[in-house]
Order: C-alpha cells, then sequence, then structure tokens
C-alpha cells in the first residue's frame, strides 16, 4: 500500500475543506441574500472550476504559479518558497478547484432557509455577527456538513489539477491519484486496483451520507 500518498492525500483534503469552510459560509450566504445584476456574473465565476477542464486549470494555475507568474514573481520579490511543485500549491489549487462543490450546497442551504428567522432575530435587536452565527448557520448545517463532505471527497480523487500543479514528487506532492497513475503506467495493475477499489468504495459510502443526511433534513422539516 502506497501509505506515504495516502497520509498526503489526507493531508491535503482536511487542509482544503477547513479553509474552503471558512471561506465558502461567508460566501455563501452573501450570495444567497444579496440581490444584485452582478450576482449571475458572481456565481458563473465561483462555478467556472465545474465546467473547466481539470488540466486546463492546472496550466493556468502553474503558469500563474511559475517564476514569471504573477503569483511567482510575488512570492521572489518576497524572498519565499514558491506555490509550483509544493505541498502549499497543491492546497492552493484544490481550494480553487473544489470550491464551487463546497459553495453550491452551503449556497442553497441559505437559501432554503427562510427569511423570517433572520428578520425576528434583527428586529429584536441582535446585530448581524449574531444572526448570522446563532441563526442562519445552525439552521443550514446540512448544507454545510454536506459542502464539507463533497469537498473533502473531491479533494480525495483530484488528479489533472495536482498533478499539473504539484507534479509526481514522493512525499511532497504524489497523491493518492497520482499513485494510481504511476501503478497503471508501470503495469502494476493489482496495486492500482487495490487503490481504485479503496476509492470507489470511499466515494459510494460519501454519496450515501449525503442522500442520506437531505433525506434526513427533509423528514426533519
Amino acid at each position: 500500500m502506497d501509505w506515504e500518498s495516502i497520509f498526503l492525500t489526507l493531508k491535503l483534503a482536511t487542509m482544503s475543506t477547513l479553509i474552503l469552510l471558512i471561506i465558502c459560509i461567508p460566501v455563501g450566504y452573501w450570495l444567497a441574500t444579496i440581490r444584485s445584476p452582478l450576482k449571475p456574473f458572481v456565481s458563473a465565476v465561483f462555478a467556472l472550476p465545474l465546467v473547466l477542464p481539470p488540466t486546463v486549470l492546472g496550466f493556468y494555475l502553474l503558469m500563474a504559479f511559475g517564476s514569471n507568474g504573477p503569483i511567482g514573481k510575488l512570492t521572489s520579490f518576497l524572498d519565499i518558497e514558491g506555490f509550483a511543485f509544493s505541498f502549499k500549491g497543491l492546497v492552493l489549487g484544490s481550494i480553487i478547484y473544489s470550491f464551487p462543490f463546497v459553495l453550491g450546497p452551503i449556497q442553497n442551504s441559505f437559501e432554503s432557509v427562510s427569511d423570517k428567522y433572520s428578520e425576528v432575530a434583527m428586529s429584536l435587536g441582535a446585530p448581524l455577527k449574531d444572526t448570522l452565527f446563532k441563526v442562519s448557520i445552525p439552521l443550514a448545517k446540512p448544507g454545510i456538513i454536506a459542502g464539507a463532505v463533497l469537498g473533502f471527497a473531491h479533494t480525495i480523487g483530484e488528479f489533472g489539477v495536482v498533478l499539473m500543479i504539484g507534479g509526481n514528487i514522493p512525499g511532497k506532492t504524489k497523491v493518492l491519484s497520482v499513485s494510481i497513475y504511476d501503478h497503471v503506467e508501470a503495469l502494476e495493475y493489482s496495486k492500482a486496483h487495490s487503490l481504485s477499489a479503496g476509492l470507489l468504495i470511499f466515494s459510494f459510502v460519501i454519496l450515501i451520507f449525503i442522500y442520506g443526511l437531505g433525506n434526513k433534513w427533509r423528514i426533519g422539516k
């Protein structure tokens, strides 16, 4: 078993998911409550990774992270390690690639929460911060959980983006999907099958959890 790749993948998925939750909860709430003609444009930008081929996204991120790219020039100017072919580059790329998978369920959950609860809280003098953290977020909890699970699972199975950004450096950027690709290239089908079967079972369990969560939420309502 490729335990090093498995551990690296779990570490990447955990870090990316936690950061995505911090970003997507306020963004999802904002998109669910904003009334602006620019909302479709903003939503389309956020959803772009859903339809963009992973290799295309990975290529442009690699160009941005490279020595001649804007992010690469900035890291060089600040005299810090660049993002290309590094674990932190994988984290940043995973955040961008999995962003709509986490944002979608969270935004939908906020939109399904009736505005009357927030209006009642604010009419009683509750500030916006308390209304968000004590009313809206608890009511949107199923969508937040679903978004976190989807983001984690999606990061586990990433291939095109992580290969373009991180390459294939054992112990540093060689995640599980890249290990499967290496085993197939080396005609080590039994090893590739073991890892792929594990991912297949994991994905199936994740889907059961999400659909079960949705049914439980509908029954509770």
